[in-house]
């Protein structure tokens, strides 16, 4: 079997994504609906059921992947989709988690075209939700009836957990280290980092379902595997997104993470490409760290601008969107072992090209 990434965009979303809201989305709202009521509300709002007085919502929320991957885990393995729903709830659950206390620490207010929870609701409260949510998390893994796979479940989530805010806390020290010289941050680094921040969730969500089903240690952990590159590769066509994306499609302002000063992999590999443009960059970006070395975010628009035209003209932006697509399909090659069923196999690639040719 040889297993491709396409690098076109599909029409429509991938079937699995409906099948996962399907299936967990009511599992959901029964984990939160027994909150006590402004929990329960500012989780609602998180997932995009209501607006922020409580009032049902006409958006669908986000796109519940780590869900999906994990329906697709145990399917992966031969099982029904349904006997992964306690791991897809406990991942959809801690990425919600992080999402919230993410906006919080990067002082985000807008997520998909709405108020992010600490700015409808205040920090503290939004603090709150965030930590129940993942508790929830651990309680939904926990509650499968075997007992030992439930156990191995939490622990795999647990690990994951803890990468994750590895992950961040390194991302957010990024932001304090300079563009460049003896401190700048190298590729290997960021890939470090977004292995953790993103890629330990992405790889928890694709073994999950297997564990739940009592699959083997080689088996699990090639999903592990195959999850972190994916995630990383997710990671990377995020930093496009943020660079290039049109805030209607992608709910965020352009640039973003530039202004807070993180460091992405368009602007890593703009900076140590050859030619004129990457030069130009460097000079700008020296200039800048010298003048705002107290307040990195403090850019003009104007200044934001030019340097994302040089990231592009130094071809950051494809540079980086060809590493995702290389590292999505490398990790998918690590399937071709015959532990995995071809089914779920052929799904997970077409869900792998929708998310890295995504505008959103």
């Amino acid at each position: 079997m040889v297993l491709t990434v396409p690098t076109s965009a599909l029409v429509r979303p991938p079937a699995v994504l409906e099948r996962s809201r399907s299936l967990v989305e009511p599992e959901l709202r029964a984990a939160v609906s027994p909150l006590h009521p402004e929990l329960a509300r500012m989780a609602a709002y998180s997932f995009g059921w209501c607006e922020a007085d409580g009032v049902a919502a006409e958006s669908r929320g986000g796109k519940m992947l780590r869900s999906a991957l994990a329906l697709l885990s145990a399917e992966l393995v031969g099982a029904r989709a349904e006997k992964a729903v306690p791991g897809a709830l406990g991942v959809e659950l801690l990425h919600a988690f992080s999402l919230i206390h993410d906006d919080i620490m990067d002082a985000d207010e807008q997520r998909r075209h709405r108020p992010t929870v600490w700015k409808a609701y205040g920090t503290g409260s939004a603090i709150l939700a965030g930590d129940v949510l993942a508790a929830i998390a651990f309680r939904a893994v926990s509650q499968d009836r075997h007992a030992q796979e439930a156990g191995n479940a939490v622990k795999l989530l647990s690990q994951a957990m803890v990468d994750l805010c590895e992950g961040q806390a390194a991302d957010i020290s990024f932001e304090r280290r300079p563009w460049l010289g003896s401190g700048q941050v190298t590729v290997a680094e960021y890939r470090a980092m977004a292995a953790g921040k993103t890629g330990a969730l992405i790889a928890c969500s694709l073994a999950i379902g297997a564990v739940l089903c009592g699959s083997s240690s080689v088996v699990v952990n090639t999903l592990l595997k195959t999850g972190h590159g994916l995630g990383l590769a997710f990671q990377i066509t995020d930093d496009v997104l943020s660079g290039t994306g049109d805030p209607q499609a992608t709910g965020k302002p352009v640039l973003n993470d530039l202004r807070a000063g993180k460091k992405t992999y368009p602007v890593l590999a703009a900076l140590s490409a050859p030619g004129s443009a990457s030069a130009q960059l460097r000079s700008l970006l020296a200039a800048q760290e010298a003048a705002s070395a107290d307040d990195p975010a403090d850019q003009s628009d104007e200044t934001l601008a030019r340097i994302g035209a040089l990231v592009a003209e130094a071809g950051g932006y494809e540079q980086a969107a060809q590493e995702a697509r290389r590292l999505a399909h490398s990790s998918l090659t690590a399937l071709e072992n015959g532990h995995f069923h071809a089914g779920p196999i052929g799904e997970l690639q077409d869900l792998a090209a929708f998310l890295l040719d995504r505008s959103a």
